[in-house]
């Protein structure tokens, strides 16, 4: 092969319109842009979405949802999966470990959902002030 004998293969290079050639063809005086009007005109262009001032589609709807990338990392854990728990000092390693949360859990808090019955410590989670009750009132505790 030698760069002077390359050639472009058959059908992947379009001509291109020749436009503006006489009344015999399809494309000329107007040159297929229609009679007068924005897109007639040389430069004339609008952006992508404009409807000629009627208010654009994506401004007529209305904006929804929102999807936090901090609760993507965040847990919620329920006094009652303690109870399923077999170690006596829960951390987020030990809840990972028992899937009660997503291995790329980075932060969890425990709620005031359902009940306690054994001890439990719990260290480096964040706990609400009910769930903290229940805990303690079920003889554990709550290290910070």
């Amino acid at each position: 092969m030698f760069l002077n004998t390359i050639q472009a293969s058959e059908g992947s290079r379009k001509k291109s319109k020749r436009v503006g050639r006489g009344i015999g063809c399809t494309l000329g005086k107007t040159c297929g842009r229609g009679h007068k009007g924005q897109k007639a005109r040389s430069g004339g262009f609008h952006k992508v979405g404009f409807e000629g001032g009627q208010m654009p589609l994506q401004r007529r709807l209305p904006k929804i949802g929102f999807t936090s990338r901090v609760n993507k990392f965040s847990a919620e854990v329920r006094l009652s999966e303690l109870n399923a728990l077999n170690a006596d000092t829960v951390d987020l390693k030990v809840l990972i470990e028992e899937n009660i949360v997503p291995a790329f859990t980075k932060k969890a808090k425990i709620i005031k959902s359902g009940e306690v019955n054994k001890a439990v410590t719990v260290k480096g989670l964040k706990v609400t002030g009910g769930a903290k009750e229940s805990i303690e009132a079920a003889g554990g505790k709550v290290e910070v």
